[in-house]
């Protein structure tokens, strides 16, 4: 580590009179973000009240985001990036883990808020669409600088996971971590002071902000913003910027290319980006449509920098494990697994012996652990080393591979959505005897969300009207709904009575039960899988590369 900050890489940028930070409404330069950024500094330090010097975020991709994104590395302020996707007393119990002083949200976020109990007040809410608020911005004008207290060690982030249990747990990131990741990712993704990063990612996510904003702050790039994702929008957005570098998650890759192919697409300024779960498949049409390279890594908001890229690596390869602490760990016996034999397919054909627990047994330091989760802080250091929850396997050439998720999460659009929060959702309905949620690959990146419900004999899917009740259930949020759903009366259990989730699991839609679907975005809408639907599904499978994730 340098030793540096986040605040030191602000005030370099002072008297940088190059676009910093771009909307389609207004470019600011670097010198200006650090002087707006200041002024928000300012406020916050007034506003500050004993406790936590914690700063909630409940905004779009909006200017104002990263201008306090500013202001807390400038005072000493944290600030927690609030889930929009979030409903209800999910959302409520995310937000009151984490102690807040002060929220920032606009009227479509204050609605969002309305009836939870939060811990803020209402009066120490600020309202950036609020006639006052340029004021009191102003009011606050002052020559930028930066809080004698800061160190690298200074908490800056806190962002929000979801663990096996469903109980919040908040990621810290220190000024120190986070200046580092700025300069080791700007060096890694090839972003120069040149670039115009557009940022089409949530900023509450760490993609954005680890993998964009700092290496963008680092290198005294542009950063552009578009207040959410949008796959119609993005090549105009692109073009209207100027844009050479974005970043992605989950299926953003695969919205995009389901767009209309135009004969001008290739006619944009993009040159590369970085991301996750981008099939080799998409990669390779993403290159030919836009002329776009897409790198794809591994990481996560506790822990990055266990992945060497490496141009020889096969398509479905992370790269080398970055040095010899990174290791892929049975759990139990906690000895490094063989390494994997793959067919002629790339698929494992010993998955028993080769396929672990991906462990940094010298990362245990560099994790800095979870806000008022000792638990979950247990759980990610264990016998000395960090454990990333993530399943992986190495080849015979060195080539580390990523295999699934160990923990009872589902990773839908590169955010993990609690199993056992959707399964007791459904378990609420009046008519379900018993549900189970889990994780079902899906045929182009990622997870998607599926449950096997039992409902009692006589009783019909259609009677559920399902649709309805998910709609009513206000703290499912908009990723938590099932994709699928397995309906029996009368499904597979343990010996000790329980589902047996693990069988539910390997067979998912591939089951003599009928299995409903809901295919698109918007309410849910669910039709029953036909066998052709099923060999259809299979297909499109085969097409992106993916069969492999079928068991």
């Amino acid at each position: 580590m340098r030793n540096e900050t986040i605040a030191d890489l602000l005030l370099a940028r002072l008297g940088d009179h190059r676009p910093g930070l771009r909307s389609r409404e207004r470019t600011w330069t670097w010198d200006e973000v650090v002087r707006e950024s200041a002024a928000r500094a300012a406020l916050a330090r007034k506003l500050r009240i004993d406790g936590p010097f914690h700063i909630g975020v409940l905004l779009e991709n909006v200017p104002e985001y990263i201008l306090w994104l500013g202001a807390a590395a400038l005072s000493g302020a944290t600030i927690v990036g609030i889930n929009s996707t979030r409903r209800g007393a999910y959302l409520e119990q995310e937000v009151r883990h984490t102690d807040l002083q002060l929220v920032i949200t606009d009227q479509a976020g204050l609605k969002l808020l309305d009836g939870l109990d939060i811990g803020v007040p209402r009066e120490r809410f600020l309202l950036i669409d609020d006639p006052a608020y340029a004021g009191l911005v102003a009011e606050h004008a002052c020559e930028p600088e930066r809080d004698p207290q800061i160190t690298p060690k200074t908490q800056m982030l806190l962002l929000f996971t979801s663990g096996t249990t469903g109980k919040s747990k908040a990621a810290r990131c220190s000024q120190g971590r986070l200046a580092e990741l700025g300069r080791n990712n700007s060096a890694k993704y090839d972003v120069k002071r040149t670039d115009v990063c557009y940022c089409p990612m949530p900023l509450f996510h760490g993609n954005a902000i680890m993998a964009l904003w700092a290496p963008a702050l680092t290198a005294g790039a542009c950063v552009a913003l578009t207040p959410k994702f949008s796959a119609s929008r993005f090549l105009d957005d692109v073009r209207f910027y100027g844009a050479t570098f974005f970043t992605y998650v989950g299926k953003a890759i695969g919205y995009i290319l389901a767009t209309p192919e135009k004969p001008d697409d290739a006619d944009n300024t993009l040159t590369h980006a970085f991301g996750t779960e981008a099939s080799p498949e998409d990669k390779a049409e993403f290159l030919r449509r836009f002329g776009c390279r897409l790198v794809e890594g591994y990481g996560s908001s506790e822990g990055a920098g266990m992945i060497a890229q490496d141009p020889n690596a096969p398509p479905t390869a992370f790269g080398r494990p970055a040095h010899d602490g990174v290791r892929i760990v049975n759990p139990e016996t906690l000895q490094t697994c063989a390494p994997a034999i793959l067919d002629e397919h790339g698929r494992v054909t010993n998955p028993e012996e080769a396929i672990g627990e991906i462990v940094d047994v010298h990362g245990a330091d560099k994790f800095e652990g979870y806000y008022k989760n000792p638990e979950a802080d247990a759980e990610r250091v264990r016998h000395g080393w960090y454990w990333t929850g993530d399943l992986g396997y190495i080849d015979q050439d060195g080539f580390i591979y990523f295999a699934g998720r160990s923990g009872d999460w589902i990773r839908v659009d590169s955010e993990n959505i609690s199993a056992l929060h959707t399964q007791l959702v459904l378990r609420r309905h009046p008519k379900v005897i018993d549900a189970v949620a889990f994780g079902v690959p899906d045929p182009r990146s990622g997870d998607q969300v599926m449950a096997a419900i039992e409902i009692p004999e006589g009783v019909t899917f259609e009677e559920l009207d399902l649709p309805g009740f998910l709609a009513a259930q206000e703290d499912l949020g908009t990723k938590g709904a099932p994709r699928f759903v397995r309906v029996s009366h009368h499904l597979p259990t343990t010996g000790s009575g329980k589902l047996a989730k693990k069988q539910l699991q390997v067979e998912g839609w591939r089951t003599g039960d009928p299995v409903y679907r809901w295919v698109g975005r918007g309410a849910p809408e669910y039709h029953l899988m036909t066998e052709a639907d099923k060999a259809a599904l299979r297909e499109e499978f085969a097409a992106n590369g993916r069969l492999r994730f079928l068991p």
